[in-house]
């Protein structure tokens, strides 16, 4: 059994006339430790899938298992609990709290968690160090470049130690450079962490730093390939 997996995954939005199938029987299993980039046109499916993998909504029909638990048979508390404790997201517009520091920002879901304030500070500061933002703790979003935004929001999404962080689009507001910034950082997360990595993304030079791609098209998984030349990149870091 994959460490995710979806077993004949549908989700129908609206009834009668007006129902709309985004997802039509989707089987997908994600191994521990995979980064895996998703990919397909808009309608494709591809959006609903990872808000049902993020347990941020359920499907219609077939089993959504996560480290053998059956997701969809959970309470909406009980997927808020899931969400909190195994789950970091990383969006494309980076969603920060403007008027607070970038440290701050990064405490937030610790806050939700109940962690103790110096625990939350120390966490805080571990996770800026990691992406790169040590000096720029007290900076607050304005004061920021994009690229430095994001890196923010991947702070804040593993800050609490994640063991899968699911990212929309990351690099979606960012140039070029900046976006090869962000997916060197996810890689290395996903190699030295082994976090689980799931990242929708449309550029198809971003997907290249993934290890395997998955394409959707019209509510099913049409392609799923591995991506050998992020295999040989990955395998050359870690010598």
């Amino acid at each position: 059994m994959s460490y995710l997996e979806f077993r004949d995954i549908t989700k129908t939005y609206g009834t009668g006339t007006a129902a709309v199938q985004a997802l039509r029987g989707v089987n997908l299993g994600i191994d521990k430790g995979e980064f895996v980039a998703v990919m397909g046109p808009s309608g494709s499916g591809k959006s609903t899938a990872m808000n049902i993998l993020g347990c941020l909504d359920t499907p219609s029909t077939g089993a959504y298992i996560f480290e053998g638990a059956h997701v969809e048979t959970l309470s909406r508390d009980q997927r808020a609990l899931l969400r909190r404790h195994y789950l970091g997201f990383v969006f494309q517009g980076f969603n920060l709290l403007n008027r607070t520091s970038a440290q701050e920002n990064v405490e937030l879901p610790l806050l939700y968690r109940g962690v103790s304030p110096s625990e939350r500070r120390r966490m805080a500061l571990e996770a800026l160090a990691s992406v790169g933002l040590t000096g720029w703790e007290h900076h607050t979003p304005a004061e920021l470049s994009g690229g430095q935004q994001q890196r923010v929001a991947i702070a804040r999404a593993i800050a609490t130690n994640p063991s899968v962080l699911l990212a929309d689009e990351p690099t979606g507001n960012l140039d070029s450079a900046r976006s090869v910034e962000i997916m060197q950082l996810l890689t290395q997360l996903n190699v030295e962490r082994g976090i689980t990595i799931l990242m929708v993304t449309h550029e198809p030079d971003m997907a290249e730093y993934a290890r395997r791609v998955v394409h959707f098209v019209d509510g099913l998984v049409a392609h799923d390939k591995q991506n050998g030349k992020a295999h040989a990149a990955a395998d050359e870091g870690g010598h």
